[in-house]
């Protein structure tokens, strides 16, 4: 069985998984899959584990970092032609590409996305317009989200946060906690409003507690009982 720990490392939180073998010192291990990995003998304790780990840091972050741009980019998936599909907020919307004389737009209704554009064969333009809308409704719904969230811990003294977007491959969100922003990964848009809302109030409690200890867990729950049952569909948006 496997028990998951995390420290701060600067403005990082790194997460790893310790298991019990029948070792004589601490194996650390960071995957492909930039899971990190620590064996150790039942008889040492966690503050003996911690402590290691932590001494580390520094090699954990740069293999991490190396498998995080050493990972295979994926071949195009989407060649934005009409019949295509796309995911915004959970949903799943069919593409139509049409062509316009004037401004060119992206729209959703009805369970369609509407691709509007001069040149129907002009690959990067749709690209490039659909990025665009899917950036300015992550800006649009994430301050959303943000507006539905914060009353719930303003009263434990944490400060209102800025948001900043970023492509991130390997987590939802983080937070910095020297500047009081929280990064949010470019494709929430795609995954459902509730799922949003649990990735800022789990960012949010981080200006609380900055590990994911008891305290941090007991206190998700206590604002959020469902954040686990919300966590399994975001999980579910990886595979």
């Amino acid at each position: 069985m496997m028990e998951k720990y995390s420290f701060c490392y600067g403005d990082k939180t790194v997460d790893f998984f310790v298991q019990r073998k029948n070792v004589k010192n601490i194996n650390l291990n960071v995957r492909p899959d930039m899971k990190i990995m620590v064996s150790a003998n039942e008889k040492m304790s966690i503050v003996e584990i911690m402590d290691f780990v932590e001494s580390k840091a520094r090699w954990i972050l740069k293999n991490v970092s190396y498998f995080t741009e050493a990972q295979y980019e994926k071949p195009l998936d989407k060649l934005y032609l009409s019949g295509e599909t796309f995911k915004y907020l959970g949903k799943q919307y069919r593409l139509k590409v049409e062509e316009c004389k004037h401004v060119e737009r992206v729209k959703y209704l009805r369970g369609y996305i509407y691709l509007m554009v001069k040149d129907k064969q002009n690959y990067k333009r749709k690209k490039r317009l659909v990025s665009d809308w899917y950036r300015v409704k992550a800006e649009e719904k994430f301050k959303e989200s943000l507006e539905r969230i914060f009353p719930i811990v303003k009263k434990y003294k944490i400060a209102r946060p800025e948001i900043q977007i970023r492509t991130m491959k390997a987590r939802w969100g983080s937070c910095i906690y020297s500047k009081n922003t929280i990064l949010l990964n470019s494709k929430l848009i795609k995954v459902p409003k509730l799922c949003i809302d649990y990735v800022i109030l789990h960012e949010l409690i981080h200006f609380k507690y900055r590990n994911h200890n008891n305290d941090f867990y007991d206190f998700m729950t206590a604002l959020m009982p469902d954040w686990k049952q919300r966590k399994e569909i975001l999980d579910e948006q990886t595979k």
